[in-house]
């Protein structure tokens, strides 16, 4: 007993002195992944959590008015006109997303699919270290700033300025912002890990691979209300160049995740090039529904006969950042269909009065929706 007892006392006593050692926010309940996307996103973390005491903070107070400002505005002047819009005119919604050069803006994501069951993005941007909250972490909030402003104000990122932005220490990476914008999204996120691909587009977590992974990833899983089935988020920092996905797993992963539907926007112009037909393929072969600004897939890449192009807006051409950018077949198509106007502003031409849209439909998909729709229609009357 005696060998037993006294170890076990030795343990408790020092378990002792480290609570009296430690200040009280250690004491308080575990972290949970959703009070650190809280606590990023300036909302208040559980009572309970060893964060509220930082909540109290001065730097995280300030930081809360800001992103409520900020939040406020975003949601008033697009994110609910495009729930609106969507509900409206995206019929026979997919259970995947597939947006390719999204870097981490999973906010316009869920509003215009805000049931998929499975988001995958992508782009250059480093996915960064899962966030390990503490009072050093306070400093860096206001950083934060700047990365998300152009994309609260002007609705997409810039990559060159993200590329110093992310470099910071306590919230570098995407994975602070994918955090930020699901607990602003309404979302309450259960899960997160750090996963990779390999060559063949097998899922492993992160280390497991060593020199044989292709891309970095995180793996997110959320729900959106209380009861509400899972959804899914992964986010991969991968070059989807023809070269880049010749050498990667990435598209085979994608491809694993079945038909999906496609968001395009601000993705630069780069699916007008030779050297992304693959990715711009693997959008036209696997999604039913395609929603993009005209910086996207090139409307002439969408053939006649097997898809249904419907414009939205107005298109003027594009910014003078990307010139030689022009397309003559979506501009015969905004004038011949007599498209209805939109009440936000998106991509680069984020203003409004000049933003532009275009929903492509796969022809197949659309007898599909209204078979579906039908049903629906049809099972509410029985009832």
């Amino acid at each position: 007993m005696t060998s037993v007892f006294l170890p076990t006392r030795r343990i408790l006593l020092a378990v002792g002195l480290l609570a009296f050692a430690l200040p009280g926010p250690a004491l308080a309940a575990a972290v949970s992944p959703d009070d650190t996307a809280r606590f990023i996103a300036g909302l208040p973390p559980a009572p309970d959590s060893s964060l509220a005491v930082l909540a109290r903070k001065p730097a995280w107070q300030s930081h809360a008015r800001w992103f409520d400002d900020a939040w406020t505005k975003v949601e008033r002047e697009r994110l609910s006109k495009i729930r609106d819009w969507s509900a409206k005119n995206l019929k026979g919604r997919q259970d995947t997303l597939f947006y390719m050069f999204s870097g981490p803006d999973f906010v316009y994501a869920n509003a215009f699919f805000p049931k998929a069951s499975t988001y995958l993005m992508s782009g250059l941007e480093p996915v960064g270290r899962i966030p390990v909250v503490t009072e050093k972490t306070l400093g860096s909030l206001s950083g934060l700033h700047s990365s998300l402003y152009t994309s609260l104000n002007l609705s997409f990122f810039i990559t060159a300025h993200m590329r110093n932005d992310l470099r910071e220490r306590e919230l570098g990476g995407t994975l602070p912002i994918l955090l930020a914008y699901l607990a602003r999204s309404g979302k309450t996120v259960q899960d997160i890990k750090l996963v990779g691909l390999d060559k063949d587009g097998n899922l492993k977590p992160e280390g497991e691979l060593g020199r044989a992974q292709t891309a970095d990833g995180v793996k997110i899983v959320f729900v959106s209300a209380k009861d509400a089935p899972p959804q899914t988020l992964y986010y991969f920092r991968t070059d989807v160049s023809d070269s880049g996905v010749a050498n990667s797993g990435f598209l085979k992963f994608a491809d694993g995740l079945g038909s999906g539907d496609g968001l395009l926007k601000s993705a630069s112009y780069l699916m007008h090039n030779s050297n992304f037909s693959k990715v711009r393929e693997f959008v036209l072969q696997r999604a039913n529904a395609v929603v993009q600004d005209d910086s996207g897939i090139p409307a002439v890449a969408f053939k006649a006969d097997d898809w249904e192009l419907n414009p939205f807006g107005k298109y003027v051409g594009p910014i003078a950042v990307f010139p030689g950018a022009y397309q003559a077949r979506l501009n015969e198509l905004f004038k011949k269909g007599k498209p209805p106007s939109l009440d936000f502003g998106l991509g680069y031409r984020h203003r409004g009065y000049d933003s532009n849209l275009v929903l492509a439909v796969k022809k197949t998909a659309k007898v599909e929706a209204k078979a579906d729709v039908k049903a629906e229609a049809k099972a509410e009357t029985k009832q």
